[in-house]
């Protein structure tokens, strides 16, 4: 446990793993395409897999996320405290439930893909830590009540789309899910009556 915890200690203040700019299209790219190097290393554990929680994959063409889980699992020493996820400016047409298993991250950068609905957000209320959220530049921007939609899904957001989360923010949403989104109805058994 005391390797694990250290480890981890490591790794969060260790740089992402960084691959933006490289014309990656399949996420196995990351296997064979060496990452960029930034000022500080990045430390490797005694299995050889790289001690961070962070991971930068924009300005790419990526348009899904097949194989996302297996290969940070190969590269990364504990997949599982992944925080931060950039996948901004690629080709996502969609949130990959993939992101969901990831209960630790806490920023994801999503802007500039080319997200189509705005339900595609539900997706993420299950990550509890989520804090930071942008979705800029897709085409669910355009949806009237967007901001508002989110921030009623995902309520403890503290900046979305480079914007902190205002009180006002909150009091909007909070209306405006009420306002939009009708009660589940409740059917009743035949042997109820």
């Amino acid at each position: 446990m005391n390797v694990r915890w250290d480890c981890c200690k490591i790794s969060l203040q260790a740089p992402p793993l960084d691959y933006s700019f490289r014309g990656i299209s399949f996420i196995q790219d990351l296997l064979t395409e060496q990452p960029r190097a930034g000022l500080k290393v990045i430390k490797h554990s005694a299995g050889g897999k790289l001690l961070t929680q962070a991971v930068r994959l924009n300005n790419n063409t990526i348009n899904e996320l097949t194989d996302f889980a297996s290969t940070m699992e190969q590269l990364l020493e504990y997949p599982d405290e992944l925080s931060w996820v950039d996948l901004s400016f690629n080709d996502l047409p969609t949130i990959d439930p993939v992101l969901t298993m990831y209960p630790n991250l806490r920023a994801l950068n999503l802007h500039g893909n080319s997200i189509q609905s705005l339900s595609e957000v539900d997706k993420l209320a299950v990550l509890p830590h989520l804090r930071t959220l942008t979705l800029h530049g897709n085409p669910i921007e355009e949806e009237k009540g967007y901001r508002s939609y989110v921030l009623s899904v995902l309520p403890q957001l503290k900046s979305f789309d480079f914007s902190g989360v205002t009180k006002q923010d909150r009091s909007t949403a909070a209306f405006w899910r009420r306002m939009n989104v009708k009660p589940k109805k409740v059917k009743k058994r035949r042997d109820d009556y």
